[in-house]
């Protein structure tokens, strides 16, 4: 399962970061075509024949394919004279499929009742490492070590976890092949992989599902453990299989370093939807063919990517693979490690502007209930910045006061079973919406966002979406099936307390729709709270001003600034003012904490709104 799990098949252009480099790292990025990087690769193997065989170590993301690389290697080889062998390394070490479905089949949901669609699921935590074959490990490894003394002979051994530290020191030379994550969703749609243990693909819900809970997973752990070793050689980026991009190692590391130095903006994905709305499409001007955006995933971290300059090449790095380069920079220590070296707040629009109707109600599990059934780190919270309205758009928060929550239920249960109408207006509240309207959302709230605008949704680090719909007006998907609804998961963690009055109520504590207070201003600018809570670890504000804000992170809190009202800014360094970004309206800009003191400035004539969003004041005492 992925938030992304049908992506629109468009990069956008306009993203493009442009840290300083120095020359010697732009001449390190060898590139120009697969065919010319095969070449150089096979030219820097040839280096290390002298009197001893070299054995090389191809790892890679889930989905990466090492097929067309290796057989231009393998030309290059040939026509040099120089005997090699190509070992399918997952084929040599693995148990078998059948045993790897034993381990991890029953960390899967197949109860439909409880989850219609089999979308959820455990997160196998024990790596490739759990899934090797003791007695055929041992003997891959024998065989390897014979490689090393077969003078003149090249040994390739490629497949996903083969440079575990288990298996590390049998290679001379250690590569690894990165997918950004909608490279990879949209590789497993067309039918290129197949999970772990399997030799065909199966559906494309089951494939994508265990990815989530395993194969991804595992790549993910096992790519952070070699980039913060330090213990490769080369670093591919291999999204087009034609046109791979091979980086030294330490010229990737310096990219990384560099770039962390600015303000930056990642890679947005487009995903279609029932609900979606046309506002995003026509601003950013998406292809024809896109039926709307739905939702647009601007910066949600494990699904974006970076768009890097390095000279003439553009390179496109997963973004989670920067973040576990550049972690203590770009997040703060004590971040790292209260997030397991994830980057924690997810951002991105949900567009229902001039559309068919609201997005679904529903409700997110809380930490007690993810960490027990799925694995996760814990809660799922979410919180609603209205951008755009149009007429009659609402924002629907919490149940009213007067509403009937047993009958509600009944109602719900009878619309997914009996496709009943449920007259939702009677049970759930709601805010009328306008641009600068903030709820915050922790896990159990019942919500939805309504037709007719566009919202900032800012969400905590849980990386599965756990969206209970509890209900959604009885409507179809684009396949004309009735859409599922988990009316069980519903009613087992909705909260049902948080009703009109409570939501609104200054005197308790977790109350979350609240009033935009002054928390700091300066010469020419002010900077408002306009959710904080117990409840969530990170705090929503908004800057205001006309020509200039100053805004410092301390070295201690990355800032994500959205520009929401105004036509562009420029977001620098005070210190190193030739370290910025220039923004356009809506775009979502990451300030890393290490940036300290940076300015933003107005680069046009109108009044400027910036929505802030960083980690609240205590937040490394906070539980799951």
């Amino acid at each position: 399962m992925s938030f992304m799990y049908n992506p629109f098949p468009f990069d956008d252009p306009r993203p493009v970061n442009r840290p300083e480099l120095c020359e010697k790292t732009i001449n390190a990025v060898v590139a120009g075509g697969t065919p010319a990087v095969a070449r150089q690769f096979v030219k820097n193997i040839r280096t290390l024949l002298k009197g001893k065989g070299v054995t090389v170590g191809l790892d890679g993301y889930t989905t990466a394919d090492w097929t067309g690389f290796l057989n231009l290697v393998a030309r290059e080889l040939e026509m040099g004279e120089i005997p090699y062998e190509i070992i399918n390394g997952n084929e040599m070490t693995l148990k078998s499929g059948k045993e790897i479905d034993a381990m991890i089949d029953p960390m899967l949901e197949w109860d439909t009742q409880i989850d219609p669609t089999l979308l959820f699921g455990k997160i196998y935590k024990d790596g490739y490492q759990g899934m090797l074959d003791a007695g055929k490990t041992a003997r891959f490894r024998q065989f390897m070590e014979k490689q090393h003394v077969a003078e003149g002979k090249v040994t390739l051994v490629y497949g996903y976890g083969t440079l575990i530290p288990e298996l590390r020191d049998l290679y001379d030379i250690k590569c690894f092949f990165d997918v950004t994550p909608k490279t990879s969703i949209l590789r497993i749609r067309r039918g290129e992989y197949a999970n772990i243990g399997k030799k065909r693909p199966g559906m494309i819900n089951r494939i994508i599902r265990r990815c989530y809970y395993c194969d991804f997973e595992m790549a993910v752990q096992n790519r952070k453990e070699l980039v913060q070793a330090r213990a490769l050689d080369y670093f591919f980026l291999s999204d087009d299989p034609y046109k791979i991009q091979m980086i030294p190692f330490d010229a990737f590391r310096d990219i990384c370093a560099q770039l962390v130095k600015y303000p930056f903006r990642a890679k947005p994905c487009y995903l279609e939807g029932v609900w979606g709305g046309t506002y995003m499409k026509k601003y950013r001007k998406l292809p024809k063919d896109i039926r709307n955006a739905a939702w647009v995933f601007d910066f949600i971290p494990m699904e974006v990517s970076v768009v890097i300059e390095a000279g003439k090449e553009k390179l496109d790095v997963n973004f989670c693979t920067f973040v576990h380069m550049e972690g203590d920079n770009l997040l703060s220590r004590d971040c790292v490690k209260k997030f397991h070296g994830y980057f924690p707040i997810r951002f991105n629009y949900d567009d229902s502007y001039h559309s068919t109707g609201n997005m679904s109600i529903q409700c997110h599990s809380g930490a007690q209930y993810n960490i027990e059934h799925y694995n996760e780190f814990g809660r799922q919270d979410e919180s609603y910045y209205v951008c755009v309205t149009g007429h009659e758009a609402k924002t629907f928060i919490g149940f009213r006061d007067d509403a009937d929550i047993p009958q509600f239920f009944k109602d719900i249960e009878a619309a997914d079973t009996q496709k009943k109408p449920v007259d939702y207006m009677k049970y759930v509240n709601y805010e009328e919406s306008k641009p600068g309207l903030q709820v915050m959302l922790p896990a159990g709230t019942i919500h939805s966002s309504g037709r007719n605008q566009v919202i900032l949704e800012i969400g905590s680090l849980t990386v599965g979406s756990y969206t209970y719909k509890m209900y959604d007006y009885l409507r179809l998907d684009f396949d004309g099936k009735q859409r599922p609804i988990h009316t069980r998961l519903g009613e087992i963690t909705v909260n049902q307390e948080r009703r009109a009055s409570a939501i609104h109520d200054p005197a308790d504590k977790n109350y979350i729709v609240q009033n935009p207070r002054l928390a700091q201003k300066g010469e020419g600018w002010e900077e408002y709270i306009l959710g904080e809570s117990p409840l969530l670890y990170f705090s929503l504000r908004r800057l205001e001003f006309d020509r200039q804000c100053e805004q410092d992170t301390r070295g201690e809190r990355f800032h994500v600034l959205a520009l929401v009202d105004g036509e562009a800014v420029r977001v620098r360094s005070k210190e190193h003012p030739e370290r910025y970004f220039d923004m356009e309206y809506l775009d979502i800009v990451c300030v890393p904490a290490d940036m300290g003191q940076y300015v933003i400035e107005n680069l046009g004539v109108e009044p400027i709104r910036v929505h802030k969003t960083m980690l609240r004041d205590g937040y490394q005492n906070d539980p799951a």
